[in-house]
């Protein structure tokens, strides 16, 4: 029935998520109401952001690169990104072949610093001349897009179809997700998009678990001198991107966590560096001995959650000691009886634990030298490093002062 006014009753419910958003657009753009509850509130934050710019949503787009040098900046300052990604990417795009989606990685003020190539893919051109490196992808470049959106917001996000703010780009579909590094601060964005097509498959869920995996190897390689804490309550997780991680700085702060792991936690981002003591009910000294094992160990968070850890202790060129214990036992000989704590590990109270991290790494290197009679050769082998690592990771100690003196004796 018509209402007062004479006019026919909008309708209230659409059955596709096309006529929703044709509505929300017609809401904000052509009466200038607030569309609440017909597209996600991110979308309408964008749309606003770009309206204040006073582009009109006609307006076609060129997909200007930065300048030359800019984009050599960049590429240079994300190259550890760029190699911390790398495995990832490969994976992701072998997987995509046949989706004609492109995977764009962009640095936090979006500009792009690897995009897919797939020749194979059909005719894309909007979306052939977006996902070039170098092109500006940000919201203030090409207006609401998932990447633009993610840039602005550190939220992962999905933009499909008209709530693209631009006209043109109302054939893409796009979802993306942040990538963040050990000061909690975004290092980039991954981003799926295809034109003219709809995605076929969940694809938040594949991005958003791409960029997990690609988080997780970048805050560890950005953590060299750091304890690594992996851990979750079920052990078959640690090494999937549904473990936790910490990473723990020498003097027992815990520098930072992953998603999963400040929600396993409860730990809020903002109390950032704390006590290890705080997250973990354990002291520095004690979770530096689970770096004595490869196999995880029952932990109880003060929560009361039981979980399962993993410590990885690795040097400032990114050599993990841990298995080196391990090496140092099969090598040690059985008449040694003073090297059972390389073999069997005493109570925790008959240890001396070393007060760093870097003495951790020292006193491990120490003990497989003894182990192996102080051989060099053979402890560099143990310990998968060569012969120089290890004379400059000794300089200075005493163990490395009595080599000396027996090379000269000789």
């Amino acid at each position: 029935m018509p209402n007062a006014s004479g006019s026919m009753p909008r309708q209230l419910f659409f059955q596709t998520v096309a006529q929703r958003t044709a509505l929300a657009r017609q809401q904000f753009f052509e009466e200038g109401t607030r569309p609440s509850g017909l597209v996600g509130e991110a979308v309408i934050q964008s749309w606003m952001r770009c309206h204040a710019s006073h582009e009109p949503t006609s307006t076609r787009l060129a997909f200007n690169a930065v300048t030359s040098s800019r984009l050599h900046a960049t590429l240079r300052l994300n190259r550890e990104l760029l190699e911390a990604a790398s495995p990832e990417l490969s994976q992701l795009e072998a997987s995509l072949v046949g989706t004609d989606c492109r995977v764009l990685l962009t640095d936090p003020q979006g500009v792009i610093v690897h995009a897919t190539q797939n020749p194979f893919a059909c005719a894309q051109p909007l979306l052939s001349m977006a996902s070039r490196v170098g092109v500006n992808i940000a919201e203030g470049a090409v207006g609401t897009t998932a990447p633009g959106i993610v840039a602005k917001t550190g939220q992962a996000c999905v933009v499909t179809g008209a709530e693209h703010f631009f006209d043109c780009l109302q054939t893409f579909q796009c979802a993306a997700a942040p990538i963040r590094d050990v000061q909690g601060r975004l290092a980039a964005v991954l981003d799926l998009t295809i034109e003219a097509r709809a995605f076929g498959f969940d694809a938040a869920s594949v991005v958003g678990m791409y960029a997990t995996m690609i988080e997780n190897r970048l805050l560890q390689t950005q953590s060299q001198e750091h304890l690594i804490l992996r851990f979750q309550a079920n052990a078959t997780l640690l090494g999937t991107p549904m473990e936790a991680l910490a990473g723990i700085t020498a003097d027992g702060q815990v520098a930072w966590l992953n998603n999963v792991a400040a929600r396993l936690t409860s730990t809020p981002s903002g109390t950032l560096p704390c006590g290890v003591e705080t997250v973990f009910n354990l002291g520095l000294a004690q979770l530096l001995q689970r770096v004595r094992t490869s196999s995880p160990q029952p932990l109880r968070l003060p929560s009361g959650l039981g979980v399962w850890v993993q410590a990885v202790l690795q040097a400032r060129d990114g050599v993990d000691f841990g298995h080196a214990v391990a090496h140092a036992v099969a090598l040690a000989p059985e008449s040694q009886p003073s090297l059972h704590p390389l073999g069997s590990v005493p109570e925790p109270t008959a240890l001396v634990s070393p007060a760093t991290l870097e003495d951790h790494s020292l006193q491990l290197i120490e003990s497989t030298l003894l182990a192996c009679s102080g051989n060099i050769s053979k402890a560099a082998r143990a310990l998968g490093v060569s012969r120089g690592t290890l004379y400059r990771k000794l300089q200075g100690s005493a163990v490395a002062n009595s080599l000396s003196a027996a090379d000269s004796e000789r």
